[in-house]
């Protein structure tokens, strides 16, 4: 179950997918402050979706508004 097999992205494929390095990723999940994940085991994923919605509640259309999110 690597890369995208049946719509999961294990970490190093999520993390390139937004533009993220890995450990920023990992960050965020330890925060909570990242894209929701499942646990299979000791193996982390993401669906492609749950990254997407994460990425567009991330959308800001000013420098003010970009701020806030970074803060939250």
């Amino acid at each position: 179950m690597s890369g995208d097999e049946g719509g999961f992205f294990d970490t190093r494929r999520a993390a390139a997918y937004l533009g993220l390095s890995p450990r920023t990723l990992e960050g965020y999940r330890v925060s909570g402050a990242g894209p929701a994940f499942h646990r299979f085991g000791n193996r982390v994923r993401y669906l492609r979706s749950d990254l997407d919605v994460w990425a567009a509640m991330r959308r800001a259309t000013t420098t003010a508004e970009a701020d806030r999110l970074r803060a939250a």
